[in-house]
């Protein structure tokens, strides 16, 4: 079959590292060790072939080809790996007396814990938090985090892929592909969303307004939260998309005076670094995850404030962290989704994100270009070039040989 293939090369990963800082709008296909390849496949005993039709693009890859991912995550990954996690597809072939039936539509939730792994449960996964669980590098299945990024479980960029039936989510019927596709961005926000619910009616600032930031504004309004939501955006374009979803104000690239105002705070000059704010917002989202995301969002808030980290961030920095002891702040992360509450009740994140995108959630234009998969390069650097292309979601198109644009 025809797939999109990753391999292991720690010159070539170095090199697209050093490129990308000086054209980081820019994909170089010669430099990345990526190519369309034919690969075998083969579906493990019990596990379900898929058709993939349609496979998001995520951040994830573009800091893997701009080799951006962190160091120390090495380990969580194995080579060579088909790419692709954010996939809706439809089953191809399923073991007798599997309830999955050919023909059948689902999202594909990626991430390859315990139970997908043939191991006993670590303590995460019986608890429900299976996304931090402690043996993504153990049992049946070489290393990897989620689908598509090991060598035992290939991604969606592929004509073929296998799941096991835990990772499955059913389509509702009626839902367009183009629209199930932003499941698993949703998700992403999702989570990070309901774990850091806020609770009262002070202010909450979303920095950064790429897919993620997008979904989380739209999650806010979409759940009722009564803070007033101030969003960051880089572009002109993000900043229509972040107030036709909800946002109060749309800040595009403030300097700190305005970020100030805009949170209600008061902005202290100083000789050096850019000035502090005194007072601010509740809590802080980051969704950029850079050196100017992370030490505004730290100067942004009030005293024992809740910075979120939503962005899978790597290296940033330097840092003044005088804010975190001076101020007493609370600094997470959030990794991928799992279980959350809603109200007060328990839920599949994931299955939760599905129902939201099949009722009236804002998801208009969100989904801005697909591409058949052989025009990968056309699609990375379309992810690439926010400027030129106002891209927000990218998608790959396996179901015709057209080519959409937005």
């Amino acid at each position: 079959m025809k797939a999109l293939v990753y391999r292991r090369s720690v010159p070539r990963y170095l090199l697209a590292r050093l490129v990308s800082r000086v054209a980081p709008a820019r994909f170089f296909a010669g430099l990345v060790p990526l190519s369309m390849d034919d690969m075998p496949f083969e579906c493990p005993a019990g596990w379900i072939t898929l058709k993939p039709l349609m496979c998001g693009v995520c951040g994830s890859d573009l800091a893997l080809l701009r080799g951006a991912e962190s160091f120390l995550l090495e380990p969580y990954s194995s080579f060579p790996f088909i790419i692709g996690h954010e996939v809706v597809a439809e089953v191809a072939d399923a073991p007798a007396g599997s309830e999955w039936k050919q023909g059948d539509r689902v999202a594909v939730e990626p991430l390859l814990p315990c139970d997908v792994r043939g191991v006993e449960r670590c303590s995460f996964c019986a608890s429900g938090r299976y996304n931090l669980c402690e043996n993504f590098t153990a049992g049946k299945l070489p290393p990897g985090i989620v689908t598509g990024l090991t060598r035992g479980a290939g991604g969606g960029a592929a004509e073929l892929m296998a799941c096991h039936p835990k990772q499955l989510v059913r389509l509702p019927a009626g839902m367009a592909d183009e629209r199930a596709v932003l499941v698993d961005s949703l998700a992403s926000a999702l989570q990070p969303v309901l774990d850091n619910f806020p609770d009262g009616k002070g202010a909450v600032v979303v920095y950064g307004c790429g897919i993620i930031g997008q979904h989380v504004v739209r999650l806010f309004r979409h759940l009722g939260c009564s803070c007033t939501v101030i969003a960051v955006a880089r572009h002109k374009f993000q900043q229509d998309l972040a107030q036709a979803g909800g946002a109060d104000q749309v800040l595009l690239s403030p300097d700190r005076p305005a970020l100030a105002a805009a949170v209600g705070g008061r902005f202290l000059p100083t000789t050096l670094r850019g000035g502090n704010i005194e007072g601010g917002a509740d809590m802080f989202f980051d969704c950029a995850g850079t050196t100017q995301s992370v030490q505004n969002g730290l100067l942004a808030l009030r005293g024992r404030g809740r910075f979120v980290m939503v962005a899978t961030a790597a290296e940033v920095g330097p840092l003044d962290l005088s804010s975190v002891w001076f101020r007493e702040l609370t600094i997470t992360g959030s990794a991928s989704y799992s279980r959350a509450r809603v109200n007060g009740e328990p839920v599949h994140t994931y299955s939760k994100a599905m129902e939201i995108l099949g009722g009236n959630y804002k998801a208009e234009n969100l989904l801005s270009h697909t591409f058949r998969l052989h025009d990968y390069a056309d699609a990375f650097n379309t992810a690439f070039d926010k400027t030129s292309c106002r891209s927000m979601k990218v998608a790959f198109d396996m179901r015709t040989a057209g080519r959409k644009e937005p």
